[in-house]
């Protein structure tokens, strides 16, 4: 019994020296967050993230380190990492406001839309403040990107657009015949043939998506539609087109390689006017889910089943650079260079070499409200002399856009915008200036 009673109280002092050293580790972790948090302030992201990575095994599911982590792996560009620490805050702690806003962020970064309007709706409204009213997919020729756990996704839009053209049909103005070269045969517009005002309706719907067969494979695919229809004079220019396009993908890490097939068909007052068969190759690198660099090389062949003399093979590469700032303003430039070349002999003066220069920029105003403009340039020189002018045609095109975009509930977006035209030809009946008004309003799913 005696014994029993001494050992209790040795018992009891062997907790002394863990008591003593629980604190001691408690503060040891403690310094090691604060150590990430200033690294991360001092501009060393990637240090604190490898840091805190050596500890996560051990700490992971404690909400403190949990944050660091999420934090300095999203400024460390490491988007997956900070997408797993940021979901287990979300776990432990379901009210956590600033959790989800940061999980939400963390989701944009990769481009997980579906993930991210599975949060909150406040959540979403601060972590994707115009939610990319002019997207990288309005910019850049990139398919939808599958979401962070490697699911597959989709996404589509439906447009109603009301809108007025100063010069439907692209025709030069009244005084062209005055402006013809020296030594051009006397000539006159046919009735109908200069600019031609007109107001206009469009419907038009789009379809894309991607899925996923494993890790690197997947096979996308996307489809475009429009019906337009003109007021009085611009009846004869009513028209209706289909663009659809499908292939596959392969993806190693940062860089993705897609090769797919394409067609498209446009029809002119009822008729068909011109179809279109392709191929296109892209080499998307992103350097994180708001950089990217997108490289393409296009090769399609134009058929005029009613002109046939007009059928060509178009070839055009380029590259362009586009960058989401964290506030949801962007923007992107690229050039672009190419070729069309008749499939016909002797009518050179069809074909063309063409280069081009692509530019534009957003402003996020606020969560709802964002305005944008963008400019594109391109020159282009015929193969050959005109017949009848006797010159050889060269063209040097502006096409400015300047406009807002406005997000009234989620999934909706309201567009106007004002576009101009600008061809400046050395064929006076390829001189023309064009002013478009619209307002487009788009339900996205």
């Amino acid at each position: 019994m005696r014994i029993q009673m001494g050992l209790r109280p040795a018992r009891h002092l062997l907790l002394v020296p863990l008591l003593c050293l629980a604190p001691w580790s408690f503060s040891h972790a403690d310094d090691l967050v604060r150590q990430a948090q200033s690294l991360v302030q001092q501009g060393d992201a990637l240090r604190a993230f490898q840091l805190l990575d050596a500890q996560e095994s051990s700490r992971a599911g404690d909400p403190i380190f949990d944050e660091a982590m999420g934090r300095a792996a999203f400024a460390a560009h490491q988007y997956s990492r900070s997408i797993m620490a940021w979901e287990r805050v979300v776990v432990t702690q379901p009210d956590n406001a600033v959790a989800q806003l940061e999980l939400a962020r963390a989701l944009h970064a990769v481009g997980d839309r579906k993930a991210v309007l599975a949060l909150s709706e406040r959540a979403r409204a601060r972590a994707i403040p115009v939610d990319a009213a002019l997207s990288i997919d309005q910019f850049l020729v990139s398919y939808d990107r599958m979401g962070h756990e490697g699911r597959s996704t989709w996404k589509g839009y439906l447009d109603v657009t009301l809108g007025r053209d100063s010069n439907v049909n692209a025709g030069p103005g009244l005084n062209a015949p005055a402006l013809s070269p020296p030594g051009t045969p006397p000539w006159t517009l046919q009735p109908g043939a200069d600019g031609q005002r007109a107001s206009y309706a469009a419907l038009s719907g789009n379809v894309r998506g991607r899925h996923v067969l494993d890790a690197r494979w997947s096979l996308i695919g996307a489809a475009t539609a429009e019906v337009r229809g003109h007021s009085s004079a611009g009846k004869p220019y009513d028209s209706d087109q289909l663009d659809v396009n499908a292939g596959v993908a392969y993806r190693v890490e940062r860089h993705e390689w897609m090769l797919s097939a394409q067609a498209a068909t446009y029809r002119l007052d009822g008729d068909t006017l011109r179809n279109i068969g392709g191929v296109l190759g892209e080499w998307i690198y992103r350097l994180d889910g708001f950089r990217q660099w997108d490289t393409f090389l296009q090769v399609q062949g134009l058929r005029y089943p009613t002109q046939t003399l007009r059928d060509t093979r178009r070839t055009v590469g380029g590259t362009s650079y586009i960058h989401v700032l964290r506030n949801g303003s962007l923007f992107y430039a690229g050039l672009y260079a190419g070729q069309e070349a008749p499939k016909a002999n002797g009518v050179e003066n069809l074909g063309h070499d063409l280069v081009g220069l692509r530019g534009g920029v957003q402003w996020a105003i606020s969560t709802q409200w964002a305005a944008f403009t963008h400019l594109n340039y391109e020159r282009r020189k015929y193969g050959a002399v005109d017949p009848f002018f006797g010159v050889t045609r060269r063209d040097r095109q502006a096409h400015w856009v300047v406009g807002a975009s406005w997000l009234p509930a989620p999934g909706w977006r309201i567009t106007p915008q004002w576009a101009l035209t600008r061809n400046d030809s050395t064929l006076p009946i390829t001189d023309y200036d064009r002013r478009i008004f619209s307002v487009t309003v788009r339900r996205e799913f």
